[in-house]
């Protein structure tokens, strides 16, 4: 037990003495910061902090185990990262996050039916999940399905207008969906 307790309090980024109404308060305020953040850089680190806020956003077993698998999915450990993201989801089915990092999961191990599926669930708990909109474009843009990444890249930049290369990307969706450059 005091092993488990020493881990949660040198987990980075968890915001103890919070309560969820305070969690979901201070994302608002920082997606708000983010739709009028001045330049990339701070919008960057908005993004940071909003989905640092996510991924703990659970119990705290919750929040164990949505670290574990992020360490499974950047070591490229597919599978192992599918199985910790199905436990968070079981522990916690209403985070969205966690239905988001099993997409990414998914998507890496070449499941990118049930990634789109994860990322429409994902939408749906958090219609504000930037990183969400930006796979399912660059999913879209992957298949040549141009109107789709137009769609989702639309989304992103109403989300985080200063999200890099945002302007760009939404321009060169648009002409490749409908033929006309902004």
């Amino acid at each position: 037990m005091k092993r488990l307790a020493l881990l949660l309090l040198l987990l980075p980024g968890l915001a103890f003495g919070q309560t969820p109404a305070e969690k979901r308060a201070t994302v608002e305020k920082l997606l708000a910061q983010l739709k009028d953040a001045e330049s990339s850089e701070i919008a960057a680190g908005l993004e940071q902090r909003i989905q640092q806020l996510w991924i703990d956003g659970g119990s705290a077993a919750v929040t164990l185990l949505m670290h574990r698998g992020l360490r499974e999915l950047g070591a490229e450990t597919y599978n192992e990262a599918i199985e910790t993201f199905d436990a968070v989801i079981v522990l916690d089915p209403s985070l969205a996050e966690a239905w988001h990092r099993r997409g990414l999961a998914r998507f890496g191990s070449g499941d990118t039916s049930g990634a789109v599926a994860d990322f429409q669930q994902t939408l749906k708990l958090e219609p504000r999940a930037f990183s969400a909109w930006r796979t399912l474009a660059d999913i879209a843009a992957g298949r040549d399905d141009w109107a789709g990444a137009y769609a989702a890249w639309q989304k992103v930049m109403g989300i985080d207008p200063k999200t890099p290369d945002g302007a760009a990307r939404l321009r060169d969706y648009r002409r490749k969906a409908i033929g006309e450059d902004t």
